[in-house]
């Protein structure tokens, strides 16, 4: 079976609109441009839009200048004049989608955004969505257009839109206004303008691009305190937790850091934790992204702060020391190693059976994970109880072997732990063999001479307080 092109006028038509000749159709946009109809006008940027997806780039890049003259034009007085604009919108969004972003940097230096910021006001329905898309396309695919629309009053324009705005359009005016809060000097009016709350909206709804790009800015704006009271106040916390849970990898990530910025203040611990986010951070604690390794560790040591927080969290470490992979391990014994030094969180610890794992993962063959298993248990050995606890689980002669250790931080924590086990009458016999050993010696001398350092310390600093009390007169 072969195919044969019919002798047909329709057929020809559509083969030469599917391989036009480009020079020939750009030479005729420019004539009817210059000199033709409205109605010439267009059916020309209308052709032009339909055939944009197949243009070249330079042919494209030719037309741009003509496209922004029609978009700006607003001397004429046509009836067709609007229709016009609107192909022209049209066909510039299409346009700028083309050319990883090379077309939408030139259709920003045409003055195309000026224009569009100046009609969108003014604009119906249909027209004021075509603008918005052309708008949203602008922002996307060159970053250096947000400058441009921020430096011409657009932050203004698409909040103004928004508050007016209740349809479809809605969705693109958000992503304009994410690509829009990444820029410094818009954040720094977003609140005055009232724009936080869509903001909020915009981590909400969209594309999950744009979405992520709320979030960041949000997670900017959440470092002062201000911002961060107003965003908890505007739901941000649900909506943060919401795209953690059902974001890609990178919008985790971006997630759990805006988050955890938000979750730095005493009054939101308790929200971001009943919102769900703990199991999310464990989550990210057992990911492969070293980042989010480090984010979750970060926010653990936050949310811990309130004891019920630290019970949920230990659990979560408790089951990644039994059954995730060594990075995993690592990264949950170094958030126990933190949580040991809190007051509240050390019978915490000792209650959640970290203990005994802690301690068979001493002889554990990757030196990160003896690192902070040890640094985690040098930590609880402060405390009586949880000596008692370490002893049981058979922590002492496994220390005195660490001694031996190559590496030199283990050899630290499992020193710091004896010489704890040493000043303890109930504890001093089970580490006789070790008191002889040198690296035991170093730490116990080193340890000497800290805790002499912090008793001159504590002594200058009160020295130094009396005698401000005493010759400040703005103290008296």
């Amino acid at each position: 079976m072969e195919f044969r092109v019919m002798d047909n006028p329709d057929t020809e038509k559509v083969q030469e609109e599917l391989t036009p000749n480009w020079e020939e159709l750009f030479d005729h946009l420019q004539r009817v441009m210059s000199s033709g109809t409205e109605v010439m006008q267009l059916k020309a940027t209308l052709k032009l839009a339909r055939l944009s997806n197949l243009a070249p780039e330079d042919l494209l890049a030719d037309t741009i200048p003509i496209l922004a003259r029609l978009l700006g034009d607003i001397d004429v007085s046509g009836s067709l004049t609007c229709s016009i604009q609107q192909a022209a919108a049209y066909c510039l969004k299409q346009i700028a989608s083309r050319g990883e972003g090379r077309l939408a940097t030139k259709i920003g230096q045409s003055g195309v955004i000026q224009s569009v910021l100046r009609l969108l006001p003014q604009s119906d329905d249909t027209f004021q969505r075509i603008l918005v898309k052309c708008l949203r396309n602008i922002v996307t695919f060159a970053n250096v257009n947000r400058v441009i629309v921020a430096r011409n009053g657009g932050l203004e324009v698409v909040i103004g839109t928004l508050n007016s705005c209740n349809d479809g359009t809605r969705r693109y005016l958000l992503e304009i206004l994410s690509a829009l809060t990444l820029l410094r000097e818009v954040r720094r009016v977003l609140i005055c303008l009232g724009g936080l709350r869509f903001l909020v909206e915009a981590a909400r709804f969209g594309s999950m691009v744009s979405r992520e790009r709320a979030c960041q800015a949000i997670g900017l704006l959440g470092i002062t305190r201000r911002a961060r009271r107003m965003l908890v106040e505007l739901g941000v916390i649900p909506v943060l937790v919401e795209l953690f849970h059902v974001g890609d990898s990178t919008t985790k990530l971006v997630a759990g850091n805006s988050l955890g910025v938000i979750s730095a203040h005493v009054d939101y611990i308790r929200p971001v934790a009943e919102a769900g986010a703990i199991p999310l951070y464990a989550e990210l604690l057992q990911g492969p992204d070293p980042n989010g390794k480090e984010i979750a560790e970060d926010v653990f040591c936050i949310l811990a702060v309130a004891e019920m927080n630290a019970v949920a969290i230990a659990e979560h470490l408790v089951r990644i020391l039994r059954e995730g992979n060594v990075e995993a391990k690592a990264a949950a014994a170094d958030v126990l190693w933190d949580l040991s030094s809190y007051k509240h969180s050390v019978p915490v610890v000792r209650n959640s059976g970290a203990i005994p794992i802690l301690v068979n993962l001493m002889s554990d063959e990757n030196d990160e994970v003896r690192e902070k298993v040890s640094g985690a248990i040098a930590q609880l050995s402060y405390n009586e109880a949880d000596r008692i606890a370490l002893a049981d689980a058979g922590a002492v002669p496994i220390m005195i072997e660490l001694l031996q250790c190559e590496s030199e931080e283990v050899k630290d924590n499992a020193a710091e732990s004896l010489i704890n086990f040493s000043e303890d009458p109930l504890q001093h016999e089970r580490i006789s063999e070790a008191i002889g050993i040198p690296s035991f010696q170093s730490m116990q001398n080193r340890m000497i001479r800290l805790r002499a350092s912090d008793d001159l310390m504590v002594r200058s600093m009160r020295r130094m307080s009396i005698e401000q009390l005493t010759w400040d007169p703005d103290l008296v």
